[in-house]
């Protein structure tokens, strides 16, 4: 079954891959690295497109597991980070039915790009979701995005009062409130980027 955030990405998958894989880690998560976990702790890359932050995480020696429903984005980000280990799921938001007991709970999730692809009720169905998963005093990162739509087409407007309500009503805390910082990619000039930090309580 195609999940409906994956839509539009199957037109512009060259153009996505290569400005994905131009990414540098830290640049675009420097408001997340404080909150990193001691290593090696278990994260969750959710949305992992192409990999490139979940690479990173492994890199750094975390035990990562990488959630991705676009088969050719997994499998372009298994042969392209051949030998670090990260453990690569089909699977999305909200049900992640494919992370499975063993592979919990997590220290840190991160959701880059994700949260605007996910309408009004899957957002309180992941908080839900994701509390279940996350250990006490974990952390989630997650970048909300406003503007034109890019090659996503399955998309909704994104505010950072609505996330934290989610998360006060499923035992988050906010750590970290930031709005209105341009995008990191090219001729994207349009585009809002907004960054929130929740610690599980």
């Amino acid at each position: 079954m195609t999940v409906a955030g994956t839509l539009g990405y199957e037109k512009a998958i060259d153009s996505f891959i290569k400005n994905s894989l131009a990414l540098d880690f830290a640049e675009i998560n420097q408001d997340f690295l404080p909150f990193l976990p001691s290593i090696p702790s278990r994260v969750l890359d959710i949305g992992a497109g192409v990999g490139q932050n979940s690479a990173a995480l492994a890199n750094l020696g975390y035990d990562v597991v990488a959630t991705e429903p676009l088969e050719v984005f997994r499998q372009l980000a298994k042969e392209h980070y051949l030998g670090i280990k990260v453990n690569w799921l089909n699977d999305s938001l909200p049900k992640l039915e494919n992370v499975s007991v063993d592979l919990v709970p997590f220290s840190f999730v991160l959701l880059d790009g994700v949260w605007h692809h996910l309408d009004y009720q899957e957002r309180r169905e992941s908080i839900r979701k994701l509390s279940e998963i996350m250990l006490k005093d974990g952390i989630l990162a997650v970048s909300l995005r406003n503007g034109p739509a890019g090659a996503g087409k399955h998309v909704f407007p994104t505010t950072n009062e609505e996330l934290i309500g989610y998360g006060n009503e499923y035992g988050f805390e906010v750590r970290l409130n930031m709005t209105n910082q341009p995008s990191k990619m090219p001729n994207k000039e349009h585009v809002i980027w907004s960054r929130v930090v929740l610690q599980k309580l």
